[in-house]
């Protein structure tokens, strides 16, 4: 009921333009505060005691009433000014494949004195809690499960604290326009990719084929009975089956007609996986997807922009 009241007012009060310039100071037009559960129930015992001292014409009662008054009002500011001025800039998203867990990263800043349980959350998920120290940034770091690929959005941030005695609970809200890129999940059973070259005047790489005995891997429902190693199930171990590869040149296209699968998505997972395996190896390659094509490369860059045309395909705007 308190955590729903909170809400309303601070959607109602909060019109912050999406997303907000870095840096973010919590000035004092920013914070809210209001009494936690507890802190209603500290002000229902104080007017018990302030009516009974009334009634009874108790003077200890009285004192008793006002002292503990007083220190409700400076827990209260104290509550506060652990958020006051405290500055915050976006950190450092990474990038997840499909079914990881993404970090959505703020830095907090404190120009003065230290900080004590501040806290970040998201909307109705866990908070991480902190400490910061004066002139010594600290790192608050938010996991969120990708579920799919695409653009992960962070959305609007709540940065609170109850401290010292969790009577009060101060709050206000930020948006960097946070967001991860969430690579499709590699299908592992995809192999390697088929032999296309531009060049025929590079040293030759192994790509899927039926030449040359490669290695053994674990057995696959579906594998043709000339593939699997009689000899190694005869001798007792596990059955596997014979993975044979071919030789291209060292530059390849990675192409969408290529990728074999029942639908886009799944499509998508195997090229993910191609990509990892030939930059893997260390060939240049390209990628082909319906309207877009990106020019044969290699390195972490590179992979990166090919995974990240993967994530985004067909997508203006991810989850």
């Amino acid at each position: 009921m308190f955590a729903d009241l909170r809400q309303s007012i601070a959607d109602w009060i909060f019109r912050a333009r999406h997303p907000e310039v870095p840096p973010v100071t919590l000035v004092q037009r920013r914070i809210f505060i209001l009494p936690t559960k507890d802190g209603y129930l500290f002000a229902i015992v104080l007017l018990v005691l302030l009516l009974a001292s009334i009634q009874y014409a108790l003077s200890l009662g009285f004192i008793l009433t006002f002292l503990l008054a007083a220190m409700g009002a400076v827990a209260m500011l104290h509550t506060w000014r652990n958020l006051a001025h405290l500055k915050l800039r976006p950190g450092r998203c990474d990038p997840v494949f499909a079914g990881d867990t993404a970090h959505f990263r703020v830095v907090l800043e404190s120009p003065s004195r230290e900080r004590y349980a501040v806290a970040i959350r998201r909307r109705d998920e866990d908070a991480a809690y902190i400490d910061v120290r004066p002139s010594e940034p600290a790192i608050a770091s938010l996991a969120v499960t990708a579920s799919r690929r695409g653009r992960l959005a962070c959305g609007r941030l709540e940065i609170y604290t109850r401290y010292p005695v969790g009577l009060f609970h101060a709050w206000s809200y930020f948006d960097f326009g946070l967001s991860a890129i969430v690579y499709p999940r590699p299908d592992l059973a995809a192999g390697l990719p088929p032999q296309h070259s531009l060049s025929g005047d590079h040293e030759g790489i192994p790509v899927a084929g039926d030449e040359d005995f490669a290695f053994l891997r674990g057995y696959r429902p579906g594998d043709p009975p000339r593939q699997i190693a009689w000899k190694a199930l005869a001798r007792g171990d596990d059955l596997l089956s014979k993975e044979f590869q071919a030789t291209a040149s060292a530059e390849l296209w990675l192409d969408w007609i290529d990728a074999r699968a029942p639908d886009p998505e799944a499509r998508l997972s195997v090229l993910a996986h191609w990509v990892i395996e030939v930059e893997r190896l260390g060939q240049s390659y390209g990628l082909r997807l319906p309207g877009t094509a990106i020019s044969p490369g290699r390195g972490e860059a590179h992979r990166a922009r090919c995974l990240e045309a993967l994530a985004l395909h067909g997508q203006d705007f991810g989850p």
